[in-house]
């Protein structure tokens, strides 16, 4: 997966604290991260490890992207 800035390299719970809105597109897909406890897994990770058609990985890549982009990230 490819996100802009990088983002793919960052724990999903730095990730989520400066873009609280990639926590909302990850559980339309069933990802829990907003209510994970851990919160070391990578970005990157979190969507390949959830078993996701490659459909959904692509929209999720896209979704976030997209968010980045509007926020100017």
């Amino acid at each position: 997966m490819n996100f802009n800035n990088t983002l793919g390299d960052k724990a999903i719970q730095d990730v989520m604290q400066a873009y609280p809105e990639i926590g909302e597109i990850l559980a339309r897909y069933d990802i829990g991260c907003t209510t994970c406890k851990v919160g070391i897994c990578l970005l990157k990770d979190v969507v390949s490890i959830h078993g996701l058609s490659k459909e959904d990985e692509v929209k999720i890549e896209h979704e976030i992207n997209e968010l980045l982009a509007k926020k100017g990230a």
